[in-house]
């Protein structure tokens, strides 16, 4: 069963809100998560890459930097509308 990217980047996105506040995760954190679970065979780096650029493009995730270079849910100001 082929795992397509799309699929790769809705897991990536539900590991990241199942995190949001408890543990800042790393792109690479989310590439082994998502071998670990396909395996080699399935999925590679390129996949996961071109999944997390979905996340980025769709605005559903974005990188935050402290200290390091993180992927996390975008943030609400404020007095942002809901």
């Amino acid at each position: 069963m082929a795992v397509t990217t799309e699929q790769l980047a809705e897991e990536m996105y539900q590991m990241v809100k199942e995190t949001m506040g408890k543990k800042n995760l790393k792109a690479g954190d989310l590439t082994k998560a998502m071998i670990a679970k396909y395996g080699e065979g399935e999925i590679n780096k390129d996949d996961c890459k071109h999944a997390i650029r979905i996340l980025m493009d769709s605005g559903r995730c974005v990188y935050s930097y402290f200290g390091g270079s993180f992927i996390t849910l975008p943030h609400k100001e404020g007095s942002a509308p809901e």
